[in-house]
């Protein structure tokens, strides 16, 4: 513990770490152990979560969502305590840090809750990398990133950032050289749609259409080669998420939103990961924002975003 004439000394680490959209994702057959392989490219974008870790002298990790969150939660069940992600990843940095504190995590959400974003992935990323400064653990980013896998698929993600390939269980990336800026509008729901049974459903619907999923193994070139020109009419052209008609299986209202999206100008839509989000691409950031206004005179809850952008970050360190 830090003390300063015998005294505690709380200190604060703050760290913000993107969500992400899926501009590609390849989903194969239901395995033996319950999981699916998965082929993806990930996108991180400028929608970010913060999490500030202060240590405490009373022992123990304690959760609490910040006022400054921006979504309507508000009917949102979010644990707060050893079922939440980011209280799992401060408890696995206290398992290998040497001089452990208490912890209070403070987490501002702004990705949408069970949205299909890695919010939640955020959070534990962002987690992460603060205890780990908090207790000085001096942990590598690999040593941080494979921590990170034990947590979920998304969580090494949302720690580099930027843009990778995710083939397995989606853990399995692989940085991919993307410095051109695409831009996009998230347009959310007042509602989530949970991984597992949207996953369920998917199988549900191709086991009733006898289709025989392969295991993807690859993610399509063209997704990548679009990508690092920034061309955003190839890249209309090579979106794809099998999870998609599942995810309108289960809230059907997702066909209108997209179909509201390019009626107002999109070049195309997707649903991103799980959903609900649906993400729009755009030509350009003023594109964008055009868009984003747009759909919300729709009464559609909307805001542009682009990417890739950095993983998680610190923002302040602060002693109290």
């Amino acid at each position: 513990m830090n003390a300063v004439r015998g005294r505690f000394a709380a200190r604060t680490v703050r760290v913000k770490a993107p969500g992400k959209i899926n501009v590609s994702l390849d989903v194969g057959p239901l395995r033996p152990d319950g999981y699916h392989s998965v082929a993806s490219v990930y996108l991180a974008v400028s929608l970010y979560e913060e999490v500030a870790a202060t240590s405490t002298d009373s022992g123990g990790i304690t959760v609490s969502i910040s006022d400054a969150s921006t979504l309507d939660l508000d009917g949102v069940d979010i644990p707060l305590d050893h079922r939440n992600l980011a209280y799992k990843a401060a408890a696995m940095m206290a398992d290998v840090s040497e001089h452990p504190t208490g912890v209070h995590l403070e987490i501002t959400k702004r990705v949408p809750v069970a949205g299909g974003m890695g919010g939640g992935s955020a959070d534990a990323a962002a987690t992460l990398l603060a205890c780990d400064a908090l207790w000085n653990s001096g942990l590598s980013r690999d040593e941080l990133a494979h921590l990170a896998s034990e947590l979920g698929a998304d969580v090494p993600f949302s720690l580099v950032g930027g843009t990778a390939v995710g083939l397995g269980l989606g853990d399995d990336l692989s940085p991919a050289l993307v410095k051109a800026q695409t831009d996009w509008v998230l347009v959310t729901a007042d509602f989530g749609l949970p991984t597992p049974e949207v996953y369920r459903t998917l199988d549900r619907l191709r086991e009733a259409e006898g289709i025989a999923a392969e295991e993807p193994v690859a993610v399509d070139p063209g997704v990548l080669t679009a990508l690092r020109s920034g061309d955003s009419d190839a890249l209309s052209r090579v979106l794809v998420n099998d999870l998609q008609r599942a995810s309108i299986e289960l809230a059907p209202g997702l066909r209108d939103t997209l179909g509201r999206g390019e009626a107002c100008g999109a070049i195309a839509g997707i649903v991103s990961g799980s959903g609900p989000t649906v993400a729009f691409l755009t030509h350009s950031p003023a594109a964008a924002a055009g868009l984003a206004e747009e759909l919300r005179h729709h009464s559609l809850d909307a805001m542009a975003v682009h990417g890739p952008v950095h993983g998680a970050r610190i923002i302040s360190d602060t002693l109290l």
